[in-house]
């Protein structure tokens, strides 16, 4: 006689390599921005928090890779299935923004540590990291184009998620360039720049299409609630980028015999930075007061939920640049109330997280995809 029992969620290591979706990234984009803001807070004790955050970091981006090489080698079919899904296929952009952290991190953490050989190791990670961001920035939108099925009414701000990630990889290229060559640093401000010109504009795009789809359709379902913090995102990174870039170029074009620009550039990542943290501030009390709303009515938990603390994390990442190139202090303590509640919501997501694979809830990760 057949049993009617039914089977377990996850009965083997091929169901969850079968079921590991590009959505798992998004855990260490939060994961790693919490541990890269934790150095900033006025006591030893939270460095030490940051660095071990980030070696977790690294752990589990090496991990999530593993079974995505997997299931692309063992499930071809389902992961071209994740191409044409037209929301996980958006979560491809977490991958470069997941290895950003962990670039930074051997800035951050790292050079201390192991001096240049961090650096160089980092200048050529972000090599990787730029190349697969403007390469997912691209591709992404021209499969939502030609391969996918897409709405005004189904839009959600996950839409940035394929775009975004080269203004990360930018920013990230103004915290590098100043620890490499001046040669070596010219290159990478200039790289950062164009980054920034493939992402932000594009993003400011979308984030002018999901206005319209707010006030014609009202929030997205409550599944996807937290999205509604993704903006706050591109917002602040490029803020952030502005900044740190802004930080590295006047040793670089002086290099060129490009003196006199130095200022220029400075002030453009001073005016550009505070009028896209202040676009980015505003959004984030809009998602704060959606979130309030969601959770009166129910917000179930999700892997979406992580999208909390990234865009928390450079939103804090960017009032603590603000801090540094207007010098007031304003912005220090703001960034200081910001990185604890980053850690605050960091340890509920990674709590609620660690329980959802215990319950075996979470890692089929792709609920609704057609095969």
């Amino acid at each position: 006689m057949r049993s009617t029992c039914p089977s377990p969620p996850l009965s083997s290591l091929g169901e969850i390599v079968r079921g590991f979706a590009p959505n798992w990234f998004a855990a260490t984009m939060g994961t790693g921005i919490c541990a890269l803001m934790l150095p900033r807070l006025p006591f030893p004790q939270a460095a030490l928090l940051g660095e071990g955050l980030w070696w977790l970091n690294i752990v589990l981006f090496a991990l999530f890779a593993l079974l995505s090489l997997a299931r692309a080698l063992l499930y071809p079919a389902d992961a071209r299935a994740t191409l044409r899904h037209p929301v996980q296929s958006m979560f491809l952009g977490a991958v470069p923004m997941g290895l950003a952290t962990v670039i930074n991190g051997l800035i951050v953490f790292g050079e201390p540590r192991w001096g240049a050989a961090a650096v160089l190791l980092a200048r050529d990670l972000w090599l990787l990291d730029a190349l697969l961001a403007a390469a997912v920035g691209l591709l992404l939108p021209y499969w939502m184009f030609t391969r996918q099925d897409h709405a005004l009414e189904r839009m959600s701000a996950v839409w940035l998620l394929p775009v975004v990630a080269s203004e990360v990889a930018a920013a990230s290229a103004g915290l590098i360039a100043p620890h490499l060559s001046v040669q070596a640093a010219l290159l990478l401000v200039v790289a950062g720049y164009v980054l920034f010109a493939l992402s932000v504009p594009l993003a400011l795009l979308i984030i002018g299409i999901l206005f319209l789809r707010l006030a014609q359709h009202r929030f997205p379902p409550a599944e996807l609630g937290i999205s509604m913090f993704l903006p706050v995102g591109p917002l602040a990174t490029g803020a952030l980028s502005l900044l740190q870039l802004a930080d590295a170029a006047p040793a670089a074009l002086a290099a060129q015999g490009l003196t006199p620009l130095g200022p220029a550039f400075a002030g453009l990542g001073l005016l550009g930075g505070l009028i896209l943290w202040g676009f980015g501030g505003w959004w984030l009390a809009l998602a704060a007061l959606s979130t309030l709303r969601f959770l009166r009515r129910g917000l179930p938990f999700n892997l979406g939920w992580w999208g909390l603390t990234f865009p928390l994390g450079v939103f804090t990442a960017a009032t603590f640049a603000l801090g540094q190139a207007s010098r007031l202090e304003f912005f220090a303590w703001a960034g200081n109330v910001l990185t604890v509640t980053l850690l605050a919501l960091w340890t509920v997501v990674a709590t609620l997280t660690v329980r959802g694979v215990g319950q075996g809830q979470l890692l089929p990760g792709l609920p609704g995809l057609k095969r």
